[in-house]
């Protein structure tokens, strides 16, 4: 999606996709991927997600990517401490204890800007964009964080009836970016997509065994 579609929902408060409280899929199959303490995860277009806070509660560390300078913002603040800000090529990093936020354009990160990745938390970033550009997006990501292992949640609707974001990505299509995905769950979403449509909301975990 263009910068400004993004920046428009932020500076007009239309972020319905913001939760408020940690994702219950995540909190439920986090750990299937089985992680040790201190790994570092990344969460493309993260925006200000409190599943930030949660994961930094389980002793992790974070690093994300987000377009909007303003959800960074509001991100620290509402965590209560201050960043550090640095140009890192064409993105400035907000930096504070065990946690680095890109912000700028995904495609701009590269592979060496910000180290090891143990595993990939998408909630936001698959679903966001438009099916052109899910392709190029899921090169990349494998790419920059050396093909870590995902958690991955995708929505499912019928969208002759409504546009997305976010869009309808299905199973099939799941499989044409990680053949190695393995569905964990998939259910009725509570009052439907925006409150209107029937959808379903999935989880998925890629490139590791499920561990329950």
């Amino acid at each position: 999606m263009e910068h400004n579609f993004w920046l428009d929902r932020w500076q007009t408060n239309q972020i319905g996709f913001h939760l408020a409280d940690a994702n219950t899929l995540l909190v439920k199959h986090f750990k299937s991927l089985a992680l040790p303490a201190g790994s570092r995860i990344f969460i493309p277009l993260c925006g200000k997600t409190l599943d930030i806070a949660w994961l930094l509660s389980q002793g992790h560390r974070v690093v994300g990517a987000e377009l909007v300078e303003m959800a960074i913002i509001q991100l620290f603040n509402e965590l209560g401490v201050p960043a550090t800000i640095t140009k890192v090529g064409e993105l400035k990093r907000y930096s504070a204890h065990n946690i680095d936020i890109f912000v700028g354009d995904i495609f701009k990160i590269k592979d060496d800007m910000f180290g090891t990745i143990n595993a990939v938390y998408d909630r936001a970033a698959l679903v966001a964009l438009p099916s052109e550009m899910r392709i190029q997006y899921t090169t990349h990501l494998k790419a920059i964080t050396q093909n870590a292992p995902q958690l991955l949640i995708t929505f499912e609707y019928d969208q002759t009836l409504v546009q997305g974001p976010p869009f309808s990505v299905n199973a099939a299509e799941v499989k044409t970016h990680y053949d190695d995905a393995t569905l964990l769950e998939s259910n009725d979403l509570p009052n439907g997509l925006k409150g209107l449509y029937p959808a379903q909301e999935t989880t998925w975990l890629v490139g590791c065994a499920p561990r329950r």
